[in-house]
């Protein structure tokens, strides 16, 4: 059980620092001219799978997207989300649901 749990802390740090990285590059990309852009759909799939506390630190370290409603507002919920699932993750492998 330990190693799962080392294993879900790996990743999720894992995944969470290559989100806020993502957020440095496309906030690098936009300040020159005809780079390709990371696609803001692209920044919602990393926060929906488990990456959304990085996108918003990279919001807020980098100013990136917080003028947009959508971030300012779905990237909390997806925290939300995330954590809801890890929750259920937790209990489920601890066998605690009836």
């Amino acid at each position: 059980m330990q190693n799962i749990s080392l294993f879900l802390i790996l990743f999720l740090l894992a995944v969470n620092l290559l989100a806020f990285l993502i957020m440095l590059l496309d906030k690098n990309k936009s300040r020159r001219s005809g780079a390709e852009r990371i696609s803001e759909g692209m920044l919602f799939f990393l926060a929906t799978v488990f990456g959304s506390v990085g996108v918003l630190a990279g919001m807020f370290a980098f100013r990136h997207k917080t003028q947009k409603w959508y971030f300012l507002i779905g990237i909390p919920m997806l925290i939300l989300e995330n954590v809801a699932s890890i929750y259920l993750l937790y209990l489920f492998l601890n066998n605690n649901i009836r």
